[in-house]
């Protein structure tokens, strides 16, 4: 049966389907008929769906939120504006405002875009706008991100209308990373009214060929003090060889919903280093599906939350080995206070033939008040009979013993929680491979528990 939430969806794209494709690429547009139907058949995901237990997204959902369809202008110069939080990181530095993929500023008359300085990459990488490269779209996309099998993925995808594509041609190594900056405005450009709530829907397309190599960290901010849901779709194919690390991190605020969906595929040999960071949010909830398609490679998948007030955030994540000798590893830490609310449900499966896995899973939560709440479900499932798995979860609170010994040496109360978090939750971040940005995680991190970071503190975007 149609509830509201999806039946508002369903006019909205039989009303409004010309106009999206009108503003998008054919290599989007050919898929777009097929995800609406999916979208129609399967409806939003109920609680008793397993991998929607502790999110209701109907609920969501449910707000009557605006898009820009007709891909109004931004005002926003994110160049001038956005000044990163995170130093000495030398990033090739990319922005993303709402879901459109940042290509300059029109000049006064309202004409020709002047386009930005493209950061300069090795020879045949690429990193622009999907709309641009329909060849490489229509080869790799909703290839991984099936829209029969998930709901939000098939809303993403007929809704959708630009992205982002990264792509690293064989043997070709990016020194510099990529850092994409997704930015949350709701104000169009001569609008003769600020829209009170906006949904975007993002995409991200990441090809790496065989033995290539590249490191990427997507930054979500919002620019405006007004009610976001954001909708995003990851799509990353690692090849034979390939090493990819891939950071997500979220400052945003309390009035903003993100629901993301990440789909990685590696083949044979291959290494992926994946992390979600959550350090200010409303409602946020992550999925993860990983998928060993070679023999021989390995995933590490990290995840940090600082929740409090009345925040939400659920991690879901699915690794398949489908293949022999691949090793997956994964550790969520969770620090809850006040009346906020964490989830966290990974599965690991291990298919038949899938002979010589390795795989470790670890959930780790602290709850720092007693109305937080934690729901924690690790699972493994396994049809191979040489394996080495093993699964673990914890939820506790403070300890006392360290908190009595710390005051006994004359450390505040408050001061003494706040040293025991940061060092519960740097577990966490010291696992980062890109240096500058775990030591400038460290920083942000102590002054998020000590309430001082309200946004980032080098963005002029929300002064």
């Amino acid at each position: 049966m149609t509830t509201s939430s999806e039946q508002q969806y369903i006019e909205l794209y039989e009303q409004a389907r010309e106009m999206i494709i009108k503003h998008a690429p054919e290599s989007m547009n050919v898929v777009r008929d097929q995800a609406f139907e999916d979208f129609k058949a399967q409806g939003f995901p109920s609680k008793k769906v397993e991998r929607y237990k502790y999110t209701d997204i109907a609920k969501l959902f449910a707000p009557d939120y605006g898009l820009n369809l007709n891909r109004l202008d931004i005002p926003v110069d994110p160049y001038q504006a956005f000044r990163c939080d995170v130093p000495n990181l030398s990033t090739s530095l990319y922005f993303v405002v709402n879901d459109m993929f940042y290509r300059g500023m029109r000049n006064e008359e309202g004409g020709t875009r002047i386009p930005q300085a493209a950061p300069s990459l090795p020879e045949g990488v690429v990193v622009g706008s999907l709309c641009d490269y329909p060849e490489l779209v229509s080869k790799y996309y909703t290839k991984l991100a099936k829209t029969g099998e998930d709901a939000i993925t098939a809303l993403n995808t007929m809704l959708v209308q630009d992205g982002i594509l990264v792509y690293v041609p064989k043997n070709v190594k990016v020194d510099r990373a990529i850092q994409v900056i997704n930015i949350l405005k709701a104000t169009p450009q001569n609008a003769q009214r600020v829209v009170p709530d906006l949904m975007v829907n993002r995409r991200v397309l990441i090809v790496l060929e065989e033995n290539a190599e590249i490191k990427m960290l997507f930054c979500d901010h919002a620019a405006d003090d007004r009610n976001f849901l954001a909708t995003q779709v990851i799509e990353a194919y690692v090849g034979e060889n390939a090493s990819l690390d891939l950071y997500c991190m979220e400052e945003t605020h309390h009035k903003n919903v993100r629901v993301s969906n990440v789909y990685i595929d590696q083949q044979a040999n291959s290494r992926v280093n994946h992390n979600v960071i959550t350090l200010h949010n409303g409602i946020t909830r992550n999925k993860l599906d990983l998928t060993f398609s070679g023999e021989g490679a390995e995933c590490q998948c990290y995840g940090c939350v600082i929740a409090d007030k009345q925040q939400h955030v659920d991690n879901n994540t699915l690794i398949t080995h489908r293949v022999p000798h691949c090793t997956s590893s994964e550790l969520y830490k969770y620090v809850l206070d006040d009346q906020s609310t964490g989830a966290f449900a990974g599965r690991v499966l291990v298919e038949h033939g899938a002979q010589k896995t390795a795989s470790q899973m670890t959930n780790q939560n602290l709850a720092a008040s007693r109305e937080a709440r934690m729901y924690t479900q690790p699972m493994l499932e396994i049809y191979a009979d040489d394996v080495k798995c093993a699964h673990g979860s914890t939820v506790g609170q403070l300890n006392d013993a360290a908190l009595f010994y710390m005051r006994q040496r004359g450390i505040s109360l408050q001061e003494a929680r706040t040293l025991l978090q940061q060092a519960f939750i740097n577990e966490v971040v010291d696992k980062m491979s890109l240096e500058p940005l775990r030591d400038r995680l460290h920083y942000l991190i102590e002054k998020r528990f000590r309430g001082e970071l309200n946004k980032c503190a080098g963005c002029k975007l929300c002064r």
